[in-house]
């Protein structure tokens, strides 16, 4: 139907098909890349969170088998567990999810909100699996400090800790707490970092301003 015949018929010439009346139509580019936009968001919060969570069921599998005790009487209970890979996954689960999370939502922010060029889930991939190596290092290179000082005497379990765990698990425990500790600590630095240097290398979109 032309523009006149619409015109005389006291319809809307810009009416699609596909958009209907409901405004400019759902194939708008405004609209797709609303939609786009939204979706490459989620993808990098999903992304930050999936990346925590495996890091931290990993982390805790070896740490839980080092000193079961870090876990079984260190932690609070939430399930009836004492096997050391169950522990290790459910607190590889709820110690970290959380953490993935915020990062999230600071990364994808740092990374997609703004007028400068935005990064997509895959183009953070290496950079996040950059920061995990590093957690990783830190926390192998902490939990061997952690074990030395507690066998050479420099350092020792104190309070009701010192009592509720065997005395010969007392250097495994302070292990596998200097590694937690270093997980922590270098992760959340670490996070930080990446979300500042995502948004410094985003070049800004000539005619706009960031």
């Amino acid at each position: 139907m032309g523009r006149g015949a619409a015109h005389r018929l006291g319809l809307d010439p810009n009416y699609s098909r596909l958009g209907g009346g409901c405004g400019r139509g759902f194939l708008d580019p405004a609209v797709v890349q609303s939609g786009s936009v939204t979706m490459e968001f989620a993808k990098i919060w999903l992304l930050c969170v999936v990346a925590a969570i495996f890091y931290g069921i990993v982390h805790d599998q070896v740490t839980a088998h080092l000193c079961v005790e870090y876990f079984s009487i260190a932690h609070p209970t939430i399930l009836p567990l004492t096997s050391p890979t169950l522990l290790a996954l459910e607190w590889g689960v709820l110690a970290t999810w959380w953490v993935g999370a915020a990062l999230g939502l600071a990364l994808a922010a740092c990374a997609r909100l703004g007028r400068r060029r935005p990064f997509s889930a895959r183009d953070l991939t290496r950079p996040i699996a950059g920061l995990l190596l590093c957690m990783a290092t830190a926390s192998l290179l902490a939990g061997i400090a952690g074990f030395t000082l507690a066998e050479t005497h420099k350092i020792a379990l104190a309070g009701w800790l010192a009592t509720a765990i065997p005395a010969p698990r007392h250097s495994r425990f302070l292990a596998d707490l200097w590694a937690h500790t270093a997980a922590y600590l270098v992760g959340g630095l670490g996070g930080i970092f990446l979300c500042a240097r995502t948004y410094g290398k985003r070049q800004t979109i000539p005619g706009t301003t960031p």
